[in-house]
Order: C-alpha cells, then structure tokens, then sequence
C-alpha cells in the first residue's frame, strides 16, 4: 500500500502548520491562530474520513494522525498557560495523560509485544473536549462579545483527561494480565 497517499499529505500538511500556529501566538496575530486551528481541526476530520471511505488507511497516517493532534494540543495548552489563557493545573493535567499513556504502551509492548491500543470513546471525548477548549479560547482572543473561558469548562476538560487516563492504566493493566 502506497504511504504517499492523500490523507498522510493531509496530515503531514497539519503537522507543518503547527510552528507557524505556534508563530502566530508568539507574534500576537492571533487571527491566523485561530485560521490555523480551524483549518487543523477540520483537516483531521478531512483526512480521517477520506482514508477510510478510500481504503488508504495505512501504518504511517495511523501512526501520524495522532501525532499531529496531540503535537497542536499540547503546544496550545503550553503557549495558552504561558498567556494565562488556561490554568497550569490543566496543562500539567492534560500532558500527564499523555506522558501516561505513551509510558503505558511502551510497557505494553515491551512486556507483552502488544502494538496497537484502541482509543476509547472516553479517550475522545477527552480529546474532543480540549479541543473546543482551545478553539473556544482562540474565539474568546480574537471576538470581543465572548465571555472569558470560565472554570467549570477547566474542570470538565480535567475530569475527561483523567477519567480516559484512568481508563487507559485499566485496559493496560488488563492487557498485561492476559
């Protein structure tokens, strides 16, 4: 299967973008921040959907895709606490996780040759949540009439990113076992 497909172009296109997003914070033009995150959110809906309705799903995209989703989220929550945008506690919530799960399926492989971890629908979710909350904090920078984010956003962005943390430990505790 041909790993130069449509979708990986799509991807390695999202990852690329992540300095000059990360640029546009740094350089206030923040404007193009939020063009990029939308065209990044909307790309990996893109490329997702067209590898699987094409069968070009391949090792790599399965391997990047989320690469480029976690490399935009965890610059995002570093830059947005560097600004004040969103409490430390939540960063350091958020990257935990995925220390955490990174950590866990290196154990998982080495102690049990196990390769491939399912996302949970929790794990999504998660995933879904800090992405509003970076998309709504970019539309709260650039649009007057939007109220700050505000704690209990943090707080339910928090609870996902633990309890899919939690759910993740679980199965791979339970993956071992076998």
């Amino acid at each position: 299967m041909n790993i130069i497909n449509i979708p990986n172009i799509i991807t390695f296109i999202r990852i690329i973008i992540i300095p000059v997003f990360v640029s546009s914070l740094i350089y206030k033009r923040y404007d193009y921040a939020l063009l990029l995150f939308i065209f990044a959110a909307i790309s990996d809906t893109l490329d997702g959907l067209m590898a699987r309705l094409t069968g070009q799903k391949t090792r790599l995209g399965a391997f990047l895709d989320p690469l480029a989703d976690k490399s935009l989220l965890v610059t995002s929550f570093i830059l947005f606490s560097v600004y004040d945008w969103v409490p430390l506690w939540l960063t350091i919530t958020v990257i935990s996780r995925d220390v955490i799960v990174v950590l866990g399926w290196i154990l998982l492989y080495l102690s049990a040759h196990i390769t491939k971890i399912e996302p949970s629908l929790i794990g999504k979710v998660a995933i879904a949540s800090q992405l509003i909350l970076i998309a709504y904090t970019l539309l709260f920078i650039n649009m007057n009439n939007i109220p700050r984010p505000s704690d209990w956003m943090f707080v339910v962005v928090a609870v996902l990113t633990i309890v899919s943390g939690m759910q993740y430990i679980y199965r791979g505790l339970k993956q071992s076992a076998m």
